[in-house]
């Protein structure tokens, strides 16, 4: 078995330069510790088995062609193909929920959130591939835990989370009176105000984008106290805690750069990076195009958890990665072998060291990846699979918490109040008969 251990203590000395090293560990090591893996796996590919894997296009190139290296390693070592397509974050689930529906066209999808729960009967129990991963790497957060199981198995493999948080000009906050990024509700108000003041103004998604803006307006719910269902999945959307954080967060957009209401997932990306906009809610993908193409303005970028809510806490939803296997599929051996082999440290490392903080793992031990503090910009990052909660919230993962993420319930809610379609009333009542057609109350 090759030796990867030069690579750890490489990355430790030298820094960015090791890590890029690092990260790209060459196709015979990887191909020769893919076929000693496959003679000890559990799981034996089904002779000339062919997969289609659906994933969601990457937003940091290295991340990709560390993933098709992994690919590219197993089938060589078990004489199997796998086809992998790439579609937007948003063209994700309408496909996932046709192969459902149908039985065919696709046998895996490395999916958004809670892909696997919006059709669990449909979803093969990956439980073995969970608890060996587990065994192997650290155990998983309560967090992963929440989105891969399901009635007491396993309906998905949580690959990682990318962490939803603060991407600011950290001149602009500065200028704004913000020496230090704000840590209460209040602060970050104030901030937003003085940067739009400034002309530098923030902006975060508020159309119909899957990642960006479902993560930062759950966070405004919640840290008002707010709550789309409580904890037995009843809706309780419609609540004077709601209206504060609506009230609350269009003080925000108030501020916003103009157009959030119709941004999609790579809205903020363009305009951060074009200058436009000095503060959003994103991944870490901003930080690593901009070490690329513009290092003066990654000098100036910060991160930051977004600020504690009324309770003092922070609580965050992260832009959770699971991967599914259909249980129609033709090759569930092949299916789950692939699985558990993308995630072995042996190469899962050196991929997370490639997305460069995009990817957080769920499996403890992967916290400890040198990566997260060779680059301090990066450590925000590391820890959003503990921190991670599920769309549900204080309910239950399943169906019904699944659809209400998918339709955009929460996102609509915020969005027709910001933007004057809808009084705080009229919002609270519209999502709370949506949600209550969902969830059947």
């Amino acid at each position: 078995m090759t030796d990867f251990t030069f690579d750890r203590r490489s990355l430790l000395k030298g820094g960015a330069l090791t890590l890029a090293a690092a990260a790209t560990m060459s196709a015979d090591q990887l191909l020769g510790y893919a076929k000693a893996w496959a003679q000890t796996s559990p799981w034996k590919p089904e002779a000339g088995a062919k997969i289609n894997l659906l994933r969601w296009k990457r937003f940091v190139e290295a991340e990709d062609l560390a993933f098709m290296k992994i690919v590219d390693a197993f089938q060589k070592a078990n004489n199997v193909t796998i086809n992998v397509s790439n579609e937007s974050y948003d063209d994700i689930q309408p496909k996932a929920s046709v192969a459902a529906n149908t039985g065919q066209g696709l046998d895996m999808v490395w999916g958004l959130y809670s892909l696997p729960f919006l059709f669990p009967s449909k979803c093969a129990d990956v439980t073995d591939v969970a608890d060996h991963l587990a065994k192997k790497c650290g155990g998983w957060t309560e967090s992963g835990k929440a989105y891969g199981m399901y009635n007491g198995k396993w309906i998905g493999i949580p690959v990682a989370a990318t962490g939803g948080l603060v991407n600011y000009r950290i001149s602009a906050a500065e200028k704004a009176g913000h020496k230090e990024f704000p840590k209460d509700l209040a602060g970050f108000s104030d901030l937003m105000k003085a940067m739009n003041k400034n002309g530098t103004p923030g902006g975060m998604a508020l159309g119909h984008a899957s990642g960006d803006a479902n993560g930062w307006v759950h966070w405004a719910l919640w840290a008002h106290g707010g709550k789309l269902i409580d904890k037995d999945n009843k809706v309780v959307v419609n609540s004077p805690e709601t209206a504060k954080a609506l009230d609350y967060v269009k003080g925000l957009y108030e501020n916003f750069i103009p157009g959030t209401a119709s941004w999609n997932d790579a809205s903020n990306n363009k305009a951060f990076l074009a200058g436009q906009l000095y503060l959003t809610v994103n991944g870490i993908s901003i930080y690593v195009a901009a070490k690329k193409d513009n290092k003066e303005m990654a000098a100036d970028i910060g991160h930051a958890h977004l600020p504690a809510g009324v309770s003092g806490k922070t609580r965050e939803l992260h832009l959770g990665f699971p991967i599914l296997i259909y249980n129609f599929t033709k090759f569930p051996q092949t299916c789950k072998a692939f699985t558990a082999f993308m995630m072995e440290p042996e190469q899962f490392n050196p991929w997370v060291e490639a997305a460069q903080g995009y990817l957080s793992p769920f499996l403890l031990d992967f916290e400890k990846n040198p990566m997260w503090t060779a680059d301090p910009k990066n450590t925000p990052y590391r820890d959003v699979g503990r921190t991670a909660s599920t769309p549900a919230g204080d309910g239950q993962m399943g169906e019904n918490a699944a659809a209400a993420i998918a339709d955009f319930v929460v996102v609509d809610m915020f969005a027709n109040y910001c933007t004057g379609r809808e009084d705080v009333k009229t919002a609270m009542s519209s999502a709370e008969r949506a949600a209550k057609r969902i969830f059947r109350a």
